[in-house]
């Protein structure tokens, strides 16, 4: 073991931040963090590396370790170069490296016991220097640079001209290089692609030694932490997997503690109405027995009562005007500035229905493409057509453009005065805005709210084709989910802008890779993208050549008339079709009831104290929640 928290607490005045947080990190071992904006996992990070103190509570790091602390979006302080910047991390190995070539010169003015004595102290500085892997420190800097997005161009440029995302990933090479005995990375996926945060994946999964890692790219935590600490109202838990792992068993400890709690709230109210009717009687007798059952139901221990999870998104959202099924053709597009071009050649072909995700590296221009898309920047060449009755909602997680005195419920009625209270709030609850939360003022909004309150606005405009730029930026995990089920249950079309896989691969039914000489199309989500590449990079290791993808250069297909036969045929096909939909919805109506009636029983007493047949129950409920998904998909793969 190098690392344990054990009983730490945190407060600042009356409010509680941390209370008995306790866990350990052995040698090797990569732990995330986790749990909602707020919920203190900056400050345990604080605590950890001495930048604040605790109140309560121990913090043991194992003797003669070096810990490495990134904080979120810290950048780096130094003058010179990128490159220098990296040389500094191996200052005192660089020194040892003069100290050799200096002997080396000297060594050919001496002779005898001089030269004996000379090439011993040399033979040992060497050997140290071996043993620090002096030779390979060059091209560590480089494989790191390399790796964060920077090129050999690069390496010369001062820090004074970096950006500030550039500055905080100097700062993460160079910790990187640092080599910490542990590691606390605070969101270090920030301002990096999915290129470079795939690099850190495999990074970070051979480093020799720990790693904490707090951040909402799932998908990244997934590849990487094999225990999961979670901090809930101030206290932490522990859960001996990766994200998906914790996700799953979260939920089904939430529904056992749900389960117990209502078990014991129904066995308080039987206690308390025979104590009240022993009372009632109104005999000494039938009160000292009152006040018998009294006494143990006082020295109960009372199960208090779980938060609730936020609720998964269950109102299918469909837009008031359908469009046709061609809605964005585009051919052709190229875009380049005074020094440097961006990207020619591209096409792309929307469907109704699609959720297509734009992917690639920093700087190859899909923002720019949907600004393109949405008019507000010129393209050099190229074509854009717009389908029939497509109304384009354009979402940026940084622009919500809110009056932040009005409620969240006035935002929606003032925008839409025709819409009953009954409407608006069954909108706003899909969005998880229930009960008081709709007077909420928007100035006291979180960013995932306000991103939340945004898409239910655009959803509810006439808007059928959504383009949405980086929507999961500055997102916790709860909101993403939100965000997740709200386009997944919307029956218009997306396209969007990503860099968060795990978001990608909830959503996506089309990957567009943007290239400098095109798009490329892979008809899956983002792991289906995975493969392809993978496959390919294969045949190309293999036999010089790899397949292509499905589509590149997208052109529109010829349209011919069908003959009589043909449309007899595409008549029978069609019925065919039909039949399979309505066995379909038959199926999802049966699977629907099934789940029902099995929340319905995980709510039984008997069940709630029988651990063992609660979990059996939910994992049966899991599964057909899984085969209800799945008809879904196939009842939609129908339709179209």
């Amino acid at each position: 073991m190098i690392f344990s928290c054990s009983g730490v607490s945190k407060s600042y005045g009356t409010d509680t931040i941390l209370e008995k947080v306790s866990f350990n990190i052995d040698d090797k071992e990569k732990a995330a963090i986790v749990g909602v904006n707020g919920a203190g996992k900056t400050t345990l990070f604080k605590i950890i590396s001495g930048e604040i103190p605790n109140d309560d509570g121990e913090i043991y790091l194992r003797k003669d370790s070096y810990l490495g602390y990134l904080k979120q979006n810290a950048q780096t302080e130094g003058t010179g170069t990128i490159y220098n910047e990296m040389l500094s991390v191996f200052r005192g190995l660089i020194k040892i490296e003069d100290d050799l070539r200096e002997m080396e010169k000297a060594m050919a003015g001496l002779n005898g016991i001089r030269l004996d004595e000379h090439m011993k102290k040399y033979s040992d500085l060497q050997h140290k220097f071996e043993s620090l892997d002096g030779y390979s420190y060059k091209s560590r800097i480089k494989g790191v640079l390399k790796g964060l997005g920077f090129n050999e161009n690069d390496y010369e440029r001062p820090i004074s001209s970096l950006s500030g995302g550039q500055k905080t990933r100097v700062y993460l090479g160079s910790l990187l290089l640092s080599n910490p005995d542990l590691l606390l990375l605070d969101e270090p996926t920030n301002h990096l692609d999915i290129e470079s945060i795939t690099w850190l994946e495999e990074f970070l999964r051979s480093y020799p030694k720990a790693v904490i890692i707090i951040s909402h790219d799932r998908y990244f935590l997934d590849k990487i932490v094999t225990k999961t600490i979670e901090i809930e109202n101030g206290k932490s838990h522990v859960y001996e997997g990766n994200y998906s792992f914790y996700a799953k068993n979260k939920e089904i400890n939430r529904q056992i503690e749900q389960s117990h709690y209502i078990q014991q709230q129904r066995e308080i109210k039987r206690q308390e109405d025979v104590i009240a009717k022993l009372r009632s009687f109104n005999r000494e007798k039938s009160i000292k027995r009152a006040e018998s059952r009294q006494k143990m139901l006082d020295k109960m221990e009372v199960v208090q009562r779980p938060e609730n999870l936020p609720e998964k998104m269950r109102l299918r959202l469909t837009p008031k005007i359908t469009s046709g099924n061609d809605v964005l053709h585009a051919e052709g597009l190229s875009k380049s500035f005074p020094d440097k071009k961006l990207f020619s050649n591209v096409n792309i072909d929307i469907k109704r229905g699609d959720k297509t995700a734009i992917i690639g590296p920093n700087g190859t221009g899909k923002s720019t493409i949907l600004k393109i898309l949405l008019g507000k920047t010129n393209c050099d060449g190229g074509e854009i057509r717009l389908g029939t009755n497509v109304h384009i909602g354009y979402y940026d997680q940084e622009q919500h453009n809110f009056d932040e005195s009005k409620t969240i419920f006035q935002e929606i009625s003032d925008e839409y005065p025709n819409m009953t209270n009954g409407e608006i709030r069954s909108v706003l609850a899909a969005f998880v805005f229930e009960g008081d939360d709709v007077f909420k003022t928007i100035s006291s909004l979180s960013g995932g709210e306000k991103g939340r309150l945004s898409l239910a606005k655009i959803m509810l405009s006439k808007a059928n084709f959504l383009i949405l730029d980086e929507p999961t930026n500055h997102l916790d995990i709860n909101s993403k989910e939100i965000l997740e089920n709200a386009i997944n249950s919307y029956d218009g079309t997306v396209l969007y802008v990503s860099h968060d896989r795990y978001f990608i691969n909830k959503t996506a039914t089309k990957v567009l890779e943007l290239t400098p000489d095109g798009m490329n199309q892979y008809l899956g989500n983002y792991d289906y993208y995975i493969e392809k590449k993978t496959l390919a990079k294969r045949e190309q290791e293999l036999f010089g050549e790899s397949s292509l993808p499905e589509t590149n250069n997208i052109k529109q297909a010829s349209q011919t008339k069908l003959n009589y036969q043909a449309q007899k045929e595409q008549q029978a096909k069609e019925r065919k079709i039909k039949n399979a939909i309505n066995k379909v919805e038959r199926e999802i109506e049966e699977t629907e009831k099934k789940i029902e009636d099995l929340n319905n029983k995980l709510s039984l007493p008997e069940i709630a104290t029988d651990a063992q047949k609660a979990q059996e129950i939910y994992e049966e409920k899991t599964s057909a929640e899984e085969y209800l998904n799945s008809l879904y998909e196939k009842w939609e793969g129908l339709q179209e």
